[in-house]
């Protein structure tokens, strides 16, 4: 930190066009995009999300060592295939949600 001439300590200023968060620990300069990268990521990240979700959505039925037990626990328990839909709908309502925030654009209140 700078120096006064008496010894003391001084805050460096912040310029009024930076932003604070958590007490200091994020800051982001005012108007800043979210980069065009971290927007496609959010698309792909929540389309795999949910394609892993369907595709393994009673366990993992086809795997060489441990498919024949997930077979034996699911016809003992059954499925769950409502509910896995209305998770999986979340996961659909999430990712608009998310992905509609990333393509907007900023305002400042």
């Amino acid at each position: 930190m700078p120096q006064t001439t008496a010894g003391e300590t001084k805050a460096p200023k912040v310029p009024n066009d930076i932003k604070k968060y958590a007490d200091g620990w994020m800051t982001e300069k005012k108007g800043t995009e979210i980069p065009a990268f971290l927007k496609f990521s959010y698309i792909v990240i929540a389309l795999g999300c949910l394609a892993y979700f369907l595709i393994f959505i009673n366990g993992e039925i086809n795997h060489s060592t441990r498919g024949a037990l997930v077979r034996q626990f699911n016809a003992v328990t059954g499925t769950a295939n409502g509910f896995m839909y209305l998770v999986a709908a979340l996961i659909v309502i999430f990712a608009v949600v998310t992905i509609k925030f990333a393509y907007s654009k900023f305002h400042e209140d």
